[in-house]
């Protein structure tokens, strides 16, 4: 038995000023992972929180719920990091709600609209390639005009939610403050406060261990009434050191190396990517591993030299360490794809992590399949629904189906699995509540096994918080 408090709200109406009561409505259109969005009214003043794209839905039911808050006067969206699962529907969200102040860290309002101009390209070509008449949901342009209404601001400075008309009925604007999330480059948690005291803590996805290059969350000093968690680890039993897991990636790499394998390593283009180089380029500086040609994705490059850029307006590790002098980078074009010599021991960096259809990654994994000499890393979290979860697990040897595109395949190569995870270990999210000590814990982003493991512990190390699952599409008034 967990201690989920399971509410059944079908409909929503603002409450009374008077009442200094927040609602709060989750907007993801399912109870998965998803798009991420959360709708909060405090005194009558409205913030969204993160405005993503379900990454397993096409088209328009990708989006969030906006139609149940269309008619609200929103005051600003506040984006807690540049993942497309929380802020790739945010050009819709602004045409929404053209008076909200678009919220941001500093960092992430340089990498955010690289963000929104890729996903215009892939929704350009999934159009064509999917027979998905409404994409792209927004365009270039929108885009480009939506720009002069981001406002970055820096880590740990209070500020107004900026409402254009300042206040209420005469009730103050409240405040939010940015907390480093440490997950990729320019996340953030999310603090409001009231003028009368009330507050709510949104972690986003946060990591609360130091990882190759960034460091781990700065949440020490939050405190908060209401804490929404990400609860995305809540079903690995297992939360492996970190430190051990690099230092097996860092082994085997070198291992590969001398034996001549070519490795390939599917990576996400913002955050794992950086994270592996530096891996890689932390092992040539040692000595352990040669200089080479390090073969990588457009948009992980274009990404990577951001975090040249920013590097030392970053809390991170090694900030001497510029990918551009350690590193010789070269962008692995897809028409190379099918010609590239696989005999000569290269390592490949190379997007999209799930090894999507008509990506550079699931091209070359067919590669890498048929040639038993050469080893394919997994670093991270791979979908079971999605190419690279399938080959992730597949058995050596035997036919499986890999994608709608090849269907079946054979892999011969080896493949690794390291943990590199960027998400918190359930156990630092425990301690976390411990810390925060809030009345009420939401729980978010997660599977429901993970929501019943949070709920059950909570429950038994803290019996006076509450626990709450907010479903899709409702509204719950604390």
């Amino acid at each position: 038995m967990t201690n989920i408090v399971q509410v059944q709200v079908l409909s929503w109406a603002p409450p009374s000023l008077s009442s200094s009561l927040m609602t709060i409505g989750n907007l993801n259109p399912t109870e998965e992972i998803g798009a991420s969005a959360w709708h909060i009214d405090l005194d009558g003043h409205r913030i969204l929180l993160d405005s993503g794209i379900h990454p397993k839905i096409d088209g328009a039911p990708s989006l969030p719920l906006f139609e149940l808050i269309a008619k609200e006067d929103l005051d600003s969206i506040a984006i807690t990091h540049c993942h497309h699962d929380h802020c790739g529907a945010l050009p819709v969200a602004a045409k929404y709600f053209p008076q909200a102040h678009l919220l941001m860290s500093e960092l992430s309002y340089y990498l955010l609209p690289r963000i929104l101009h890729n996903s215009v390209n892939v929704m350009k070509k999934q159009a064509a390639e999917k027979n998905i008449p409404e994409y792209p949901l927004y365009t270039h342009e929108d885009v480009d005009l939506l720009k002069p209404r981001f406002q970055g601001f820096k880590y740990n400075r209070e500020v107004e939610w900026i409402s254009f008309q300042k206040t209420r009925l005469g009730i103050p604007s409240p405040t939010l403050e940015l907390f480093d999330a440490g997950h990729t480059l320019g996340s953030a948690g999310v603090l409001i406060k009231s003028n009368n005291g009330k507050s709510l803590f949104y972690t986003g996805d946060c990591c609360l261990h130091d990882q190759t290059l960034l460091r781990r969350a700065h949440f020490k000093n939050v405190k908060a009434d209401i804490l929404i968690m990400e609860t995305t680890r809540g079903d690995h039993n297992s939360n492996p050191s970190h430190v051990y897991e690099r230092r097996r990636f860092a082994n085997s790499l070198v291992k590969a190396q001398r034996e001549k394998r070519s490795i390939m390593i599917p990576v996400f283009a913002l955050g794992r990517t950086q994270e592996v180089l530096a891996e890689i380029a932390l092992l040539m500086q040692e000595g352990r591993i040669p200089p080479q040609t390090i073969f990588v994705g457009g948009l992980g490059k274009t990404f990577t030299e951001i975090y040249d850029r920013l590097s030392h307006h970053t809390n991170r590790s090694h900030k001497d360490l510029h990918f551009s002098e350690a590193l010789s980078l070269q962008v692995l074009e897809p028409s190379a794809i099918q010609r590239i010599k696989l005999s000569k021991s290269r390592i490949f960096v190379i997007t999209a992590g799930m090894m999507s259809e008509n990506t550079p990654a699931h091209d070359l994994a067919l590669r890498f399949m048929s040639e038993v000499e050469h080893t394919i890393f997994f670093v991270g979290y791979a979908d079971p629904d999605s190419p690279a979860g399938r080959l992730k697990v597949a058995d050596k040897g035997t036919p499986f189906f890999f994608s709608d595109h090849v269907q079946e395949a054979i892999c011969r190569c080896d493949r690794e699995h390291f943990d590199l995870t960027a998400h918190a270990y359930r156990k630092e999210l425990l301690e976390l509540v411990r810390q925060i000590s809030p009345k009420t814990v939401i729980l978010a982003h997660g599977s429901t096994p993970s929501k019943d493991w949070f709920a059950q512990q909570i429950q038994t190390n803290h019996p006076e918080i509450q626990t709450i699952d907010i479903k899709s599409g409702e509204f719950v008034t604390l």
